[in-house]
């Protein structure tokens, strides 16, 4: 059993630096008690644990492929039935593993545990089943090197599985409960989604913060997904600051203890949320376009060599396209990109102006070394003007394998990955770049 909070005080104190300790999200499907009566079990969504009267309640539940692992974990550490599931959120690595909790119930004869959820959640389940195929995709381009280590985040059948239940108790702004004589206090906010709670448990003087602290840079800017909403989030940090907690568990990475500790993370994340806010709506007051904002709004580089605001799976320049999102709409400020040419005309006529596609090509490769937003543009332009060519796709291959390895978040590496994995296969297996290496995190 690691002690959880001896490795988070080592890393936030300065002791070891973030590689020193391994990973700071870890799926390894242990439990650790952390007091008497509450544990974590470290999974690609922690599920945290309180031992009370009635049972035990459980502030998430996992995915699909790991909610089995989760129980038997738990169960290595008591028997108790049980009597509550909050989720945080719902978001499939937190809800997709209730059905084992519910297997569980059935096949020892003790009542189905009670589901509670922020009123929005059910919306979002809706939403997922909408959009099953679109999900799926995203979650390949994302996470597809989990499930080809045989470990997915999305459920086997469906991406949100069929056996996740629907909340019992839902509320709006907040909600006390009390389970087995434990207080727990369920408080909403927005952040990384619309129906985000986090809870105040005043017995362990503890805070469960689901998504809203990841140690890592916030995911307040994923492009493949819905609206994020940074200000909101920065203020639920506060909020969660002004109660002086001594214990913090997130649901991605390590328990903290100290409410200095708490303090200090809590309001770093936070003050660089509001600052991408604050300087970009400073820019588009001023008439700024899209493009104007993201190159120029920038956040001190020292700060996001800091383990809890490093850009590993998320980054700013995203999170900045979000607010322009959230405040200014859709379109960027360019008045060609309102209403625009389709990108194959485009490219057709660039392509005729540089002498041909694969002039384009060769140039896009040249600028490979100095410049791969460029070269990515320009490579895109001659695989859009020439759809067949396969010596173009060979050098889109390598080009976008270049950037996925130049990259640091997760996000834009399973993009500009995926591209590089079809430009491969276009061109031909002949063409396809090197295997991937490196540990990447998920969540």
């Amino acid at each position: 059993m690691a002690d959880l909070l001896e490795l988070s005080r080592r890393v936030i104190d300065g002791e070891v630096a973030m590689g020193a300790v391994g990973p700071l999200n870890r799926i390894t499907h242990e439990l650790s008690e952390i007091a008497p009566g509450l544990a974590v079990v470290e999974a690609f969504s922690n599920a945290i644990l309180f031992a009370t009267d009635a049972g035990l309640l459980v502030v998430d539940t996992s995915n699909e492929w790991g909610g089995a692992r989760v129980v038997d974990a738990i169960r290595g550490w008591r028997t108790d039935p049980f009597s509550t599931l909050v989720f945080t959120h719902g978001h499939v690595d937190h809800v997709g593993g209730a059905g084992a909790f519910l297997a569980d119930a059935a096949a020892r004869g003790t009542p189905r545990p009670k589901v509670v959820a922020h009123e929005n959640v059910p919306a979002r389940f809706a939403r997922y089943r909408l959009t099953d195929g679109r999900n799926r995709i995203i979650n390949e381009r994302q996470f597809g090197l989990f499930r080809r280590a045989g470990y997915d985040l999305a459920g086997r059948s469906r991406f949100l599985p069929d056996s996740t239940p629907e909340p019992d108790t839902t509320y709006r702004d907040r909600l006390s409960l009390e389970v087995g004589g434990l207080a727990i206090e369920l408080r909403h906010a927005r952040g990384e989604m619309d129906d985000h709670s986090w809870a105040w448990i005043p017995a362990h003087r503890a805070i469960c913060a689901g998504d809203f602290f990841i140690w890592a840079f916030p995911n307040a800017g994923n492009p493949q997904k819905a609206q994020r909403y940074p200000r909101e989030w920065a203020a639920a940090l506060r909020a969660m600051v002004g109660m002086g907690a001594e214990l913090f568990l997130p649901a991605h990475g390590l328990p903290i203890a100290g409410a200095q500790r708490i303090a200090r993370v809590l309001t770093e994340v936070a003050d660089a949320l509001d600052f991408l806010v604050d300087e970009t709506l400073r820019l588009m007051n001023a008439g700024a376009t899209l493009d104007d904002v993201l190159h120029s709004v920038r956040i001190d580089p020292a700060e996001l060599e800091k383990p809890w605001l490093a850009p590993v799976y998320d980054e700013p320049e995203f999170v900045i396209r979000n607010i322009w999102r959230l405040y200014g709409g859709w379109w960027d400020g360019a008045p060609a990109h309102l209403k625009p040419a389709p990108a194959r005309a485009l490219a057709a006529e660039l392509a005729s102006l540089a002498g041909g596609a694969r002039r384009l090509a060769q140039r896009a490769e040249a600028l490979a070394t100095t410049d791969l937003r460029l070269a990515s543009h320009l490579i895109d332009f001659a695989v859009d003007a020439a759809p067949e060519d396969a010596a173009i796709h060979a050098i889109r291959a390598r080009i976008y394998q270049a950037r996925r390895d130049a990259e640091t978040s997760l996000m834009a590496k399973g993009i500009f990955g995926a591209a590089a994995d079809e430009a491969a296969a276009r061109a031909g297996a002949a063409t396809a770049p090197p295997p991937r290496s490196g540990a990447e995190r998920g969540g």
